[in-house]
């Protein structure tokens, strides 16, 4: 018994003795050990750069308040008619009624001038703005634009409103973080973020549009707000959203600032958009097309054709050159082709940067105003020269240059051909493009009445259901 109590005075006094050693002397050295390496990891070089484009410290604030005063709601008033009772539609008396869309613009003036989306303020009998400290204007629509979906608006008033700046849509990068503002089933003065997540987006697949698109929550009434940078800057005009439900799904696009801008200058300087055009039909390559034009290229703008007297031909651009810049602006798709020339005028002078065979050249192209417009219904029609027209019998009118392969054998059939003189679309006459385009427009980009010369001289009016 006593061995066993001298046993355990013995284990319980080497316990004490290793317990002391190890929180007097063991213990210490490790926390210091570990004190340290926690204050090396906390000095380890992580790459921070203080990026004003992205990274998770991004203020809006300031983009949102530069912003929001300058953005405000339109209100479309437009007429139309339709049966309001059986009695009425047993009569047959449609009714006079007035319908109310919503949306959005941008002031880009101090002294009123507003831009916004064509479909914003399509066919308004009256429009209504309201500023965001709630104060109610008249506008009035100074032009615009079908193909872009870009108008331009004014308000009369005796004082300086909050306006934006463009920004540079050309230098903005995926991934750069964006604000979307505007009224959005006419919640007025909403802000939402995200980031651009493509360039050059072309939603309609006949290669006339250049959207940015982003992830930045875009919905019904946001039509026509600003798209801007961190800074506040313009950089597009919020226009469509991709969706199945007509709401908001992930994605929106808007029209980069650089068109919109060229949009309203023009519309301001002229009345209508002026373009300039190279003067060169091709297409985008990808792997399929390169290998059938035989070329290790992917990307860039193949070119099938050079078009007589165009600039492009009298610079010296040739049939199987590859475009892969213009300007220093890459060229991958034709969007990016279609989206720089639309922020360029006639008589422009570009740098086009072509491969040809495996040499790159740098050539100076002049820009030619654009003369031609395709109608899937008809074809393309060409504007002629006062001449010409003579010859033809009329004064007025757009060539056929090329019958649509889709209606081609019935128009023939008809005694319609190349050569033949349109006159008058939706019973508006035609002499020009923009003539040709606010026909259109008149009628949300549908033919329902065209009037044809023919090259025997007999005259035509078809109507279209």
């Amino acid at each position: 018994m006593k061995k066993i109590i001298s046993l355990l005075i013995i284990s319980a006094f080497s316990a004490s003795i290793t317990l002391i050693a190890y929180t007097q002397l063991i213990n210490p050295r490790l926390i210091k050990k570990s004190n340290l390496t926690l204050e090396q990891d906390s000095t380890l070089p992580v790459s921070y750069i203080t990026n004003p484009s992205g990274g998770s410290n991004i203020d809006f604030t300031i983009a949102a308040e530069k912003t929001l005063n300058a953005v405000v709601h339109v209100k479309n008033t437009t007429l139309s008619k339709g049966y309001t009772s059986f009695e009425d539609l047993f009569l047959g008396r449609p009714q006079n009624r007035f319908q109310v869309g919503t949306g959005s613009g941008v002031i880009i003036s101090p002294d009123g001038y507003i831009i916004t989306n064509n479909h914003v303020i399509e066919g308004a009998e009256s429009i209504e703005i309201t500023t965001n400290n709630n104060k109610n204007y008249t506008a009035e629509i100074i032009g615009s634009d079908p193909t872009t979906d870009i108008a331009l608006l004014k308000v009369e008033t005796n004082e300086k409103l909050n306006y934006t700046t463009f920004g540079d849509s050309d230098t903005t990068k995926v991934g750069e973080w964006v604000l979307a503002v505007g009224n959005p089933f006419n919640l007025t003065s909403t802000v939402t973020a995200g980031i651009i997540s493509a360039k050059s987006r072309d939603l309609s697949g006949k290669n006339i549009q250049s959207f940015i698109q982003t992830d930045a929550a875009v919905n019904p009434g946001n039509s026509g707000g600003a798209l801007v940078n961190i800074y506040g800057d313009l950089i597009g005009i919020n226009t469509a959203i991709s969706s199945q439900t007509g709401s908001y799904i992930g994605y929106s696009f808007a029209v980069p600032s650089n068109i919109a801008r060229k949009v309203v200058e023009d519309i301001m300087e002229f009345g209508n958009v002026q373009n300039g055009i190279l003067g060169v039909i091709g297409t985008e390559l990808n792997s399929k097309f390169s290998e059938e034009y035989g070329t290790n290229e992917t990307e860039g703008f193949y070119i099938s054709e050079v078009q007589e007297n165009s600039g492009a031909k009298t610079s010296g651009i040739k049939k199987g050159d590859i475009i892969k810049s213009i300007d220093g602006i890459k060229i991958t798709k034709f969007s990016d082709l279609k989206g720089f020339l639309n922020t360029k005028s006639p008589n422009d002078i570009v740098e086009v940067n072509i491969l040809r065979g495996d040499e790159i050249k740098n050539i100076s192209v002049k820009l030619e105003k654009l003369t031609t417009i395709y109608i899937p219904i008809i074809g393309t029609l060409k504007e002629i020269n006062n001449e010409e027209l003579k010859n033809k019998g009329n004064d007025y009118g757009l060539e056929i240059q090329e019958l649509s392969d889709y209606y081609k054998q019935e128009w023939i059939s008809d005694g319609v051909d190349k050569g033949s003189l349109v006159i008058a679309i939706n019973e508006i006459k035609v002499n020009t493009v923009s003539d040709v385009k606010r026909a259109l427009s008149m009628n949300s980009e549908k033919i329902s009445r065209i009037s044809i010369i023919k090259n025997n001289g007999e005259k035509m009016v078809y109507r279209f259901r």
